[in-house]
């Protein structure tokens, strides 16, 4: 059975549209609902929310609790999908891998360009297939998003297309 923590930060992926300030904002965690979705055979997945933030307003401290959780996980030896704004995804991704040059199992960001549950949404398909991906990754971090795994080092997001590409 393999074990995998989702660790949620907010992003797009989880925002919503309140209705008393009509805008669309990180309120509550979206991410169970979703994965009670899907058929998710010989996975053992564990929601852990740790903030509900834009990534625009992440900090330095911010980053160091996400670290912080992260390696309280690898002792574990559990594999790690972390939900994440996409404008600071690859940033949190870089300092996680200064922090942890020695993994053992993979550990996958992916976001989303528009929020889960709202028409043409690319969240569920995101979290998807990084569920699937830490399956079929060596030790690592990566961005997963819309249909391909890219290594940390070698993506960016291309905010003219809304979607990550290499970085060569």
């Amino acid at each position: 059975m393999l074990k995998v923590n989702v660790i949620t930060t907010g992003g797009t992926i989880e925002k919503v549209y309140s209705e008393q300030t009509s805008t669309v904002e990180n309120l509550d965690n979206q991410i169970d609902r979703y994965l009670g979705r899907l058929r998710l055979p010989d996975c053992d997945v564990s929601v852990v929310p740790l903030m509900n933030k834009d990534s625009l307003e992440m900090t330095d401290a911010d980053r160091s609790a996400i670290l912080e959780l992260v390696e309280k996980m690898l002792s574990e030896r559990s594999a790690v999908v972390m939900t994440h704004g996409t404008d600071t995804m690859v940033q949190t991704g870089r300092y996680l891998k200064q922090a942890l040059p020695d993994l053992k199992v993979p550990i996958v960001l992916t976001g989303a360009m528009t929020p889960l549950g709202f028409e043409g949404s690319d969240g569920l398909q995101n979290l998807t297939e990084s569920l699937f991906a830490v399956r079929i990754l060596g030790p690592g971090i990566y961005v997963v998003m819309h249909n391909q795994a890219f290594p940390i080092d070698r993506v960016r997001k291309d905010r003219e297309t809304s979607r990550f590409v290499w970085n060569d």
